[in-house]
């Protein structure tokens, strides 16, 4: 068992610190009931941490404050996402935060999804996914639907040349001119915005 701990957490060290992970993320070279004893084994000795129920992850450490910081949340969506293959794409406040148009973190990071609606508490915070139509997520590119709805998000009235700037410095010219073609299909006003922060990339 020693030799199959050792593997998985060369793997999970590999992604870095902040990736959430379950065991779907390993089927492909180890058996199952290796890959649970394993995660356990090594959430017990500390050297990764239990999330919520199947889902784990290499917790990020701040050298300033000294102390291990909360899961990313997004990581711990995305790693769900790919454990029950869904497509889920950030919404309302956690779209400006993965964006830089929020500092303030979510209490609530929600997630539209193909999938059923579900809720996860991760120590203080709240998971959500809402089941929504997949014409709301069927973009090529995962930037085209955060920008879709960070937009939608903040409402027509509330975007300015500030937040146009901070959204471009996320881009560059090879990203736009795919973003452009990804959201011909959306809300007008919307498509109106992107194409201004577009025009602007280098």
């Amino acid at each position: 068992m020693q030799a199959i701990d050792n593997k998985i957490l060369s793997r999970i060290y590999g992604r870095g610190r902040g990736w959430a992970f379950t065991k779907t993320d390993f089927v492909a070279e180890f058996g199952e009931a290796n890959i649970h004893q394993s995660l356990s084994s090594l959430a017990k000795t500390g050297k990764i941490r239990r999330n919520c129920r199947g889902v784990y992850d290499y917790p990020r450490y701040s050298d300033h404050l000294q102390q291990v910081l909360s899961p990313d949340m997004d990581q711990v969506a995305q790693a769900l996402a790919r454990k029950f293959n869904w497509r889920i794409l950030p919404s309302g406040d956690a779209a400006l935060n993965l964006l830089g148009l929020s500092t303030q973190i979510p209490g609530k990071w929600a997630y539209l999804s193909d999938g059923p609606g579900r809720e996860y508490k991760i120590e203080k915070q709240i998971l959500s996914f809402k089941k929504a139509a997949l014409k709301d997520l069927g973009f090529n590119l995962r930037l085209s639907g955060l920008l879709v709805q960070a937009l939608k998000a903040l409402g027509k009235d509330q975007i300015n040349q500030k937040v146009i700037n901070t959204l471009r410095k996320r881009l560059d010219r090879k990203s736009c001119d795919r973003i452009l073609k990804d959201t011909r299909t959306v809300t007008g006003w919307v498509y109106k915005i992107i194409k201004q922060i577009c025009q602007g990339c280098k």
